[in-house]
């Protein structure tokens, strides 16, 4: 054999294919991620919305006054415009005084909190009612889905503010009767989201297979159909968090919201509605626009979500 052939023989075969790399298949929530910061404008409302909660939650810290507590209040800096200097303390109110002498910064700051708690608070819980509601609607059928959809009908029929308003009208004045009003506002529209799902999810070949396993009513429920409604769940809770701080603004601006010892922003609005054209604007119109930018924040992302787990709208 010539040295030719060995040489050529020990070479490598340049058509042997390699074996094919398995294709990387991203998870779910990645791909959520991916779509989500996708848009420039949802992920601004959403690093908006996270200062705002941010500002919320450390309201304590840094803030330079409690609005909450009478005893950090003075007259003598009552009616403040913005920037002016404390009597007492010689502090700034970047953003002025109400008649009371509450720092609306601080006071802005404690109200974004109470929006939010309410709004969280309230949304969760009508989450669990309304889920429960409707998946147990659409699983059993018959009477109970009759039953349960009339009374959501029923209270879908009357606008939110007015059933919220005879409730309070009735309960009283409070952070915890405007929780529990707004539960009972919010919870036929989660109802009826999960069991528009869940009934196109009850025909498929795995609740079958679940029921032929003898699995328990609540298994089947809870473990199997219910996480395949999640994604119109969450757009509408992204929605309907907007509509919680919304309404909870108008309560407290109407006086059967929040007590006035703990202002919220449809308080402090209220507070300083009748100076508003008396040249103290500052009182109403930045608590307004801490509302606004809010509410604005929160709906850029229910849209965006609304868009992801919408297919007829995906292009």
């Amino acid at each position: 054999m010539s040295g030719e052939t060995i040489v050529g023989a020990l070479e490598p075969k340049a058509d042997i294919a390699e074996p094919a790399k398995p294709a990387r298949v991203d998870s779910p929530l990645k791909r959520l991620a991916q779509d989500f910061f996708a848009d420039r404008l949802a992920v601004f409302g959403l690093c908006l919305f996270v200062v705002i909660a941010l500002i919320a939650i450390l309201a304590p810290w840094i803030t330079p006054q409690n609005p909450y507590d009478l005893a950090q209040l003075d007259i003598m800096d009552g009616g403040l415009p913005p920037g002016e200097t404390s009597f007492a303390t010689g502090g700034t109110y970047w953003l002025g005084t109400d008649q009371q002498g509450r720092d609306m910064l601080s006071a802005i700051a404690y109200g974004l909190r109470i929006s939010l708690v309410v709004a969280l608070v309230s949304l969760a819980c009508a989450i669990v009612v309304g889920v429960a509601a409707g998946v147990a609607a659409a699983y059993f059928g018959g009477r109970t889905d009759s039953l349960i959809m009339r009374v959501v009908d029923l209270q879908l029929s009357f606008p939110a503010i007015l059933i919220a308003l005879i409730l309070l009208a009735l309960l009283g004045r409070g952070v915890d009767k405007v929780i529990l009003a707004l539960v009972i506002v919010q919870w036929a529209y989660y109802a009826r989201t999960v069991r528009s799902s869940a009934i196109v999810e009850r025909r498929k070949d795995y609740i079958d297979a679940a029921r032929c396993l003898a699995l328990s009513h609540r298994r089947i429920m809870f473990r199997h159909l219910l996480p395949n409604c999640v994604p119109p769940l969450i757009v509408v809770a992204t929605v309907q968090i907007a509509q919680a701080i919304a309404l909870e603004a108008t309560l407290s601006f109407l006086g059967v919201g929040v007590p006035i010892t703990e202002p919220s922003l449809g308080l402090l609005i209220s507070n300083g509605y009748d100076y508003l054209l008396s040249g103290r604007y500052w009182v109403s119109l930045f608590p307004g626009v801490a509302l606004v930018v809010t509410i604005i924040a929160i709906n850029l992302v229910g849209d965006r979500l609304r868009d992801i787990f919408n297919p007829r709208l995906q292009s």
